[in-house]
């Protein structure tokens, strides 16, 4: 079993307890245990099999034979009774938000509650409210929670879908009837959520890949099999979360390859206007065969070559989803989008000074193996106590240790920052005098999020302007397929950081994703500095910049548009520059 499903099964091990009403120490023990299992930086099965498993913290007798185990058969019997002691549609509760694991047993204890429907019925009959630690406003926001999930279907983040699509995706690649094979739809594209994957095989010989793609890992259902398009059902849920999604496996002639590629990467409404461009500028028709005149038939060998037919420069799958995009291609003014390879270093990091689960010294080491040039530590501020928000003086001892830490280093800096949190009249969570002594500040919103569009404008906006605030973190406070952001008008933001130099966080956790990319194009156009930033909690979550990158590629950033493509250098200068 690989090390990811480990930490899944440890992570829903510790809510399958915490329901039960288990003591916390021991949920805790598996929580922590996932943790530490997350941030190796090597193959699980070769720390149990070399019997270094016993000696990482947190990890007793009890999780290393269950943890080994888990490795080395690829079940856990425990973990497998466990769960037939809990009804399956608590789990689906859980993903309204608010509701954790107390909460749902508590349903289930008093009510009777197990599943979505029955909490509905409950929350409209009343009687949740009238439940201690629930009240009424709780129940409207559970219905508001189930409606939102009932909006959202069956859309996965892109985090979910990814990293399966991708392993049929190379499994695939290695069949020598495969010519060539790409991701296409809304994963090509990279959007923040995916209802379904669709991939796409060039091929001489398409019934031994589609006999193969219907026997991959992750796939739980065929829905039919054909002689070019094969459909069936992933499951690209945690281990006992099952979360499905359609995967749908087109095989093509290489010949027609290039047309399919670009007709099935869509977006519908790229495709719709490229086909008028072609219609209204040649008398040509495309479609997923080929692109046709009345006496003339085009041949393409790739993409490129599809889109110089029609006179336009080459678009990045990204850029395609009808806003413009076309019209720059004419012009020859398609942006050269930034690339992960652009960024240099990371901000608005957590350690276990605050809420992070690894230590200054063990960010650092692995932002450094990542190559970059520096690293932001950004540990929370005092008043969001939830979250290990540190005192004035605890900021005083990790500055301390920050600079020692400096001094072991060559071609490579730590950052001293904050995310300080933006309080409920726009002040920061520090005074300015202790705000001066960090060489950036992430302001972001932790609390009130009721406030209305005109408080919460407000607030954000006088934050943006203090002087001794550098960026703003995860603009809306969203998280995706879980809860709406607050309300705050964007705009208005976006132009108050326009006007006082802040820059504005693409946060790349992909359960935010914030700002979107729609917002990231008009920051760009207002001329705010960009930033993204993993808001990691871990070393492993470092890497997670990258889904911060394909935002920003969605939203058509250059490297030019982002701070943290600038070199160590060039950051330092910046950062003094703001402090005089």
């Amino acid at each position: 079993m690989l090390k990811q499903q480990v930490v899944a099964i440890l992570n829903e091990i510790g809510t399958l307890l915490e329901i039960q009403g288990e003591n916390m120490f021991k949920v805790r023990a598996y929580y922590n245990a996932a943790r530490t299992i997350e941030q190796l930086d090597k193959e699980l099965s070769d720390v149990v099999a070399s019997g270094e498993l016993g000696e990482l913290r947190g990890i007793g007798d009890t999780l290393r034979e269950k943890i080994t185990t888990l490795v080395t058969t690829g079940q856990l019997p425990w973990y497998e009774d466990l769960k037939k002691k809990i009804p399956q549609g608590l789990f689906s509760m859980l993903r309204v938000a608010g509701l954790g694991p107390k909460k749902v047993k508590a349903l289930y204890d008093e009510l009777g509650i197990d599943d979505l429907d029955k909490l509905k019925a409950a929350c409209e009959r009343g009687e949740v409210a009238k439940l201690k630690g629930f009240g009424v406003k709780t129940q409207e926001k559970i219905l508001e929670g189930i409606e939102f999930i009932r909006l959202t279907g069956s859309r996965v983040r892109i985090d979910q879908a990814l990293p399966i699509a991708m392993s049929l995706v190379e499994e695939l690649r290695k069949m020598p009837e495969v010519q060539r094979i790409e991701l296409c739809g809304s994963l090509r594209r990279r959007r923040e959520t995916i209802k379904d994957v669709d991939i796409l095989v060039s091929s001489a010989k398409p019934e031994p890949i589609m006999e193969r793609f219907v026997k991959l890992p992750g796939v739980v259902q065929v829905i039919g099999t054909g002689e070019t398009k094969t459909s069936v059902v992933l499951d690209v849920g945690a281990p006992g979360r099952q979360q499905l999604i359609n995967a749908d496996l087109r095989v093509v002639s290489d010949e027609h390859f290039p047309f399919a590629l670009h007709h099935f990467t869509g977006s519908k409404e790229h495709n719709i206007t490229m086909r008028s461009r072609a219609q209204d500028k040649f008398g040509l028709k495309i479609s997923e065969y080929s692109i046709e005149g009345d006496s003339k038939s085009i041949k393409v060998k790739d993409e490129a070559a599809l889109f110089k037919a029609l006179g336009l420069s080459y678009i990045p799958p990204e850029m395609r989803e009808d806003t413009g995009e076309v019209d720059l291609a004419e012009k020859g003014q398609v942006p050269t989008l930034i690339e992960a390879s652009d960024i240099k270093g990371v901000f608005h990091n957590h350690t276990n000074w605050s809420d992070g689960k690894a230590t200054l010294e063990e960010m650092a080491e692995a932002a450094r193996t990542m190559g970059f040039q520096y690293l932001g530590i950004g540990d929370h501020s005092q008043s969001l106590t939830v979250a290990n928000g540190m005192s004035v003086e605890r900021v005083k001892k990790q500055q301390a240790q920050i600079d020692a830490l400096n001094k072991k280093f060559k071609n490579f800096h730590v950052f001293k920052g904050s995310e300080c949190d933006i309080l409920p009249d726009g002040s920061m969570d520090y005074p300015d005098d202790v705000l001066a002594t960090f060489d950036y500040v992430v302001a972001s919103v932790h609390s009130h999020f009721g406030q209305t569009k005109e408080e919460m404008t407000a607030r954000i906006i006088k934050a943006v302007r203090n002087p001794h605030v550098t960026m703003l973190g995860h603009a809306t406070g969203r998280l995706l397929l879980m809860r709406d952001g607050y309300q705050v008008d964007l705009e208005a933001v976006l132009q108050a950081a326009a006007q006082s130099g802040t820059m504005v966080e693409i946060n790349a956790q992909p359960s935010r994703l914030d700002l979107d990319w729609i917002h990231c194009k008009r920051a760009k156009a207002l001329g705010v500095m960009l930033v993204i930033n993993p808001d990691a909690h871990s070393t492993g979550e470092l890497f997670l910049f990258r889904y911060g990158i394909d935002v920003a590629r969605r939203g058509w950033l250059e490297p030019g548009n982002v701070f943290n493509t600038r070199s160590l250098e060039e950051v330092k200068k910046e950062f003094a520059r703001r402090k005089k």
